[in-house]
């Protein structure tokens, strides 16, 4: 069977969890300026969003956010692999369309720590491509990181799906004129998702049974 389909998966929230090394290391960050740490629920609500904007969002100023953003990775570096995990039923859930699609991954960590996660979680030979927050001028909930990794797969002729846990996912989505699934084993709620998207499940591994159903419904 051809592969003229392909999924796209979010990465924090929608295949791994590195809530407790981004806690972490937003904490080292804010400790080195020496200011007072912001409470974990503050930096787990902006997850998902690019470094900058979540320092900005937790009250730094905007000139000085790229600073505890290089200490933040320099941080994140030293326990990314260790703290961090696959969501429930990832395996099984590439495991079901691996077969049937192009696999890539669209997220604003950058390509170089997304690559070395997912290799160190045994599943980075799945995907075809990886597009970082590095290698687009605007991030999600702009299309551009979709419209890259679908030039990278050499613009699949079939359907394609973005899975994400945040609306930022399925506003990138809508915007590049693909189907998307929210899941819930990320940092958004049914509701905050529900404008955005046709489609809610409780992680991939469902997200993939959905997409495997529909693509083994066509005809050859």
């Amino acid at each position: 069977m051809p592969k003229d389909a392909c999924v796209l998966f979010d990465l924090d929230g929608t295949v791994i969890d590195s809530t407790e090394a981004i806690v972490e290391s937003f904490g080292v960050a804010f400790r080195h300026f020496g200011d007072s740490v912001p409470d974990a629920s503050s930096i787990v609500s902006l997850i998902g969003h690019p470094l900058v904007s979540m320092f900005e969002r937790l009250g730094v100023a905007s000139h000085r956010a790229m600073a505890y953003v290089e200490v933040y990775r320099g941080h994140y570096r030293t326990v990314c692999q260790e703290k961090t995990h696959l969501l429930p039923g990832v395996n099984e859930a590439l495991q079901m369309v691996a077969p049937l699609a192009r696999l890539g991954v669209v997220t604003t960590k950058t390509a170089r720590f997304s690559k070395e996660i997912l290799a160190h979680l045994g599943v980075g030979h799945y995907f075809q491509t990886v597009v970082g927050y590095e290698e687009v001028e605007n991030a999600k909930p702009h299309p551009e990181p979709i419209r890259l990794a679908l030039k990278r797969l050499d613009e699949p002729k079939g359907a394609i799906w973005m899975i994400g846990d945040t609306p930022l996912d399925l506003i990138a989505a809508r915007a590049a004129g693909v189907h998307s699934i929210g899941v819930l084993s990320g940092y958004a709620t049914k509701e905050e998702m529900a404008d955005h998207t046709p489609l809610i499940v409780a992680g991939v591994k469902e997200a993939c049974a959905h997409i495997r159903k529909e693509l083994m419904a066509q005809p050859d």
